[in-house]
């Protein structure tokens, strides 16, 4: 039998799980909010977040003895606690007094949940707040009472609108600096608001804060009397965030097939949008096939349904074909499924966006090579305007077309941001270079099909008695690549073989005649001589390609045209020095006095081949030579 003692103290346990299992519940039924501070460089966005989360009681004991001792080595309030440092982790961040990364935190209140993204203000740093943006429901939209609405202000609030936000709390921060000022505060409201009317926002509300003393951040103030609105905290709360996404359609992008056995063939993935239940129907997206969910199957058991959010493997009724970058989609609202379309476009690398170059496009679950075949406008961040543009630069806003290798799913970024949005990839240093967000699918992506040929390129080439390749010869102006291919082409016609040669000279008397040598029009260029030594390629012959091709992106793009082993990259590598004091014609005399513009080795780079498939050395061998080597490799190999 339990003693007196030990049976009370077993109703204090029980009362305690009781507690905690209540708190959890309460906890547990509170809505979160995911929002941001963004703004100019030095608006006060860390201290806000500092703010909040000393306010709100959540700095433990320790962590405050921690932030009273670094606030004395770093920080920028003289005697105060620098309640920024908070935020400001990393040391670099710390010694220059700026947010670089983006730091994600969370609090809570009696009434909501929060997660709270704090971006950098600096320009350089853009893209790190376009990601902290890309999960927020809400823009807190930091701007110096003292400055005023500032560049970084207006490009901040244009990201914020393109990446699905639809509510802003313009936070005029440091209001104790202009001694509370009324009419400050309303000028601010009225400039930012004159900007934002273009913009898609739902509500813009406008709180006078000092996040350095807490004024009207969770509390409203005494000093400022004339404001008769909410506190930030207060408008937090109580903002209504998502009744627009509660309506979306079904959404479950497959990420991973599981097979463990003959008798259990489910797919994995966490549903992005929407709800389903077992016996719901559902539609492959590509394919169009229907069928049903047999079973909703999680790591602690079987579900009677799920939502958006839930991770969950589905198990159909029917034996069609899923893999992996597919989706299960309402029948009654199908998603787009093209290979072309429309999208806003925020530029995040220091190397500008080029039409015509061909990047990676990934999405949540497939990844195609991509082109921008169009730059349309640029944005100007400060007016909205739409500029034309040949190319993006670092942080610029853009409207592009892009034409992808293969049909992708997708909906609107407007209409679903999960299925709306992708990145774009570097093919060559595979870093992230842009981020964005479909706008439509464009009709002729609707409209034009693939037609079947009967007679194919096997047949043509076998007709030649040959296997159809281009030799893509690439170096320096005057390295001997187009010598090279002419010898090499004599060599093949007097053996009875097909061929022909594309120089880069030759083409831009015709085809190419319209473009310069600009680095936008260089990529333009090696992209219309691709497509036409693929369609050469089709029609079974050896095709010879002589053109400098300056850039690894564009040979890359080249490559990826052909199939396999119809690519072979020729470097045909010829000193500066030597090619210089050749100067067939004259151009590097030109180039080095000043007189020739984006001369390819004087004032626009060159990027050597790191992997060719035949590297030709010249210094010391005879080009007829040379021409010999790659005929006995081509024969080597069956091409001839």
């Amino acid at each position: 039998m339990l003693t007196a003692n030990a049976a009370a103290a077993l109703l204090d346990t029980e009362a305690e799980a009781a507690d905690i299992r209540t708190y959890l519940a309460t906890q547990e039924r509170k809505t979160l909010l995911r929002f941001l501070t963004c703004g100019s460089v030095d608006d006060g966005k860390s201290t806000l977040i500092g703010r909040l989360l000393y306010d709100t009681k959540l700095i433990f004991e320790d962590q405050l003895s921690v932030l009273e001792q670094d606030s004395k080595k770093h920080g920028t309030t003289g005697g105060d606690i620098d309640l920024a440092l908070l935020v400001d982790g990393l040391e670099a961040e710390r010694q220059q007094g700026i947010t670089i990364d983006v730091a994600y935190r969370f609090f809570s209140t009696p009434k909501r949940k929060f997660i709270v993204a704090d971006t950098p203000g600096h320009e350089q740093y853009t893209r790190n707040m376009a990601t902290g943006a890309s999960t927020a429901d809400l823009a807190v939209v930091l701007v110096d009472a003292r400055q005023g609405v500032l560049e970084q202000t207006r490009r901040h609030s244009i990201i914020a609108s393109l990446l699905g936000i639809r509510h802003i709390v313009l936070a005029v921060n440091k209001i104790d600096l202009v001694d509370f000022d009324q009419q400050a505060f309303e000028r601010i409201i009225a400039d930012y608001e004159s900007f934002v009317s273009d913009l898609d926002f739902s509500s813009v509300v406008a709180i006078p804060i000092s996040a350095r003393h807490g004024d009207n951040v969770t509390s409203v103030s005494e000093r400022t009397p004339w404001y008769a609105g909410p506190s930030l905290i207060g408008h937090l709360e109580n903002v209504e965030i998502g009744a627009e996404d509660r309506a979306r359609p079904f959404r479950f992008p497959v990420q991973y097939v599981n097979r463990p056995n003959l008798d259990f063939r489910g797919f994995a993935g966490t549903i992005t949008s929407g709800s389903i239940a077992v016996g719901s129907e559902v539609m492959v997206a590509k394919s169009g096939r229907r069928t049903r969910v047999k079973r909703i199957v999680t790591y602690d058991g079987d579900l009677a349904s799920a939502s958006e959010g839930q991770a969950v493997t589905l198990l159909l009724e029917d034996e069609v074909e899923v893999s992996r970058g597919e989706m299960l989609v309402t029948p009654e609202s199908r998603p787009n499924v093209a290979d072309q379309f429309a999208a806003n476009v925020v530029w995040f690398d220091e190397h500008p966006l080029l039409p015509g170059r061909m990047y990676l496009l990934r999405t949540e679950t497939e990844e195609v090579s991509a082109t921008v075949t169009h730059l349309k406008h640029r944005v100007n961040i400060n007016n909205f305007a739409h500029e034309a543009a040949k190319s993006l630069d670092l942080n610029e806003v853009g409207v592009c077309n892009l034409s992808l290798q293969a049909p992708i799913v997708f909906d609107s970024f407007k209409e679903n941001r999960s299925t709306g949005s992708f990145i774009l990839i570097d093919r060559v240093t595979n870093a992230t270079v842009g981020a964005g967000m479909i706008l439509h699918p464009l009709r002729r992506a609707a409209n034009i099909h693939w037609q079947a040929m009967d007679v194919t390129k096997a047949s043509r080439a076998a007709l030649k008695h040959q296997k159809p390749a281009v030799l893509w010869f690439t170096g320096l102006s005057g390295s001997g690549k187009s010598t090279i291919a002419n010898l090499l082409e004599k060599k093949l016609h007097a053996a009875g073989r097909h061929t022909y040669i594309l120089d880069g000279d030759n083409v831009r008397h015709g085809l190419n005649r319209d473009l310069g040598f600009t680095e936008e029009d260089r990529v333009e260029n090696i992209r219309r001589v691709a497509e036409v030594a693929r369609l050469m390629v089709d029609a079974g012959l050896i095709v010879l390609v002589s053109f400098i091709s300056p850039f690894q992106a564009e040979r890359r793009m080249a490559r990826d045209l052909m199939g396999d082993g119809e690519f072979i990259e020729v470097f045909v590598d010829t000193p500066f020095e030597e090619c210089a004091r050749r100067d067939p014609k004259g151009l590097y005399a030109r180039a080095l006095k000043g007189e020739l513009k984006n001369f390819t080795g004087v004032d626009s780079p060159y990027e050597i081949p790191e992997n060719p498939d035949l590297h030709l050395r010249t210094l010391g061998r005879s080009l007829e030579n040379m021409a010999d080597e790659l005929e006995s490799w081509l024969r080597e190999r069956g091409y001839c």
